[in-house]
């Protein structure tokens, strides 16, 4: 059992902070890996980037976004709860090395995973620039966090409500124009948005990683749910990522893959919610 030793909410009961007592997985984890989360023996297998780790004190920082069954479910626990799973560290860990200067973008939650990230390229001697991107101003996470791991923090609001108007993509542009050489970009968060930072640096040759999280069962390669298809490859997510060349990505299928239950999804949804029962058959009509 994994004793969750802080709960922090951090966006209107949307994203959600936990703070989790999981020393061995705190002694050998590295930025960009993630970790696989099972509320209890009935729950579903969540797999979430390490967004912070602290060694000494043996603890995991994972944040998640409330968005079906299992997140709302696993949203109600609190400080001095346990998860019955935390398997990790999974996946593989961030390059991290001295490239020069490094374009950081996290939008929405996807902020979360950068910061680990972030935290490590300074350290390896790079000028990291941060572009953080929200919908409103209500849903900016770990502002000051990434100030602290950045030479320079960017703030983008789709509605203008803090930082600038607009989209991610627009301050990238900017900083290809007006900052000279720009040696890595970093793009986590909604898939549209990678797909857009990608289109964007692969017209001028710059080199883009994304970190991809499609659908999960296992997260040890065994079960193939989260397969991606990369440069022509087929690669697995869980352990050939979660972080792979934004260039050679086939977007339209990881959409396409990303999808695949969003009507099952919805239906856990509606039974959760106890809004008059749902039919596991085919036909999905209510019962009477």
């Amino acid at each position: 059992m994994y004793q969750i030793l802080k709960k922090q909410v951090l966006v209107n009961d949307l994203m959600i902070l936990f703070e989790v007592k999981a020393p061995l997985v705190a002694s050998s984890c590295q930025a960009g890996q993630f970790v696989m989360v099972r509320k209890d023996e009935v729950g579903e297998r969540i797999p979430l980037t390490i967004a912070d780790f602290d060694r000494e004190k043996g603890t995991i920082t994972i944040i998640f976004q409330v968005v079906g069954k299992s997140t709302e479910l696993m949203a109600t626990m609190e400080a001095g709860d346990c998860l019955l799973d935390f398997a990790g560290p999974l996946g593989q860990p961030s390059n991290i090395e001295r490239l020069g200067r490094v374009i950081m973008i996290g939008g929405g939650v996807g902020v979360a995973p950068i910061h680990p990230i972030a935290r490590e390229m300074i350290l390896a001697g790079n000028e990291v620039i941060s572009i953080l991107g929200a919908r409103t101003h209500d849903l900016l996470i770990l502002e000051e966090e990434m100030k602290k791991v950045s030479s320079e923090v960017i703030i983008t609001t789709d509605d203008g409500s803090y930082g600038r108007t607009g989209m991610v993509t627009e301050v990238l542009k900017e900083l290809i124009n007006e900052r000279g050489k720009i040696d890595l970009v970093v793009a986590i968060g909604p898939m549209i948005m990678m797909q857009a930072v990608c289109e964007v640096t692969e017209k001028v040759g710059i080199s883009t990683v994304v970190s991809l999280n499609p659908i999960m069962v296992d997260g040890t390669g065994m079960c193939g749910a989260c397969r991606i298809e990369v440069g022509n490859n087929t690669k697995f997510a869980c352990v050939d990522g979660p972080e792979f060349d934004g260039h050679k990505i086939n977007w339209t299928l990881a959409r396409q893959r990303s999808l695949m239950f969003a009507e099952e999804e919805k239906l856990a949804m509606l039974e959760h919610h106890n809004e008059g029962g749902v039919c596991r058959c085919s036909c999905h009509q209510q019962k009477n």
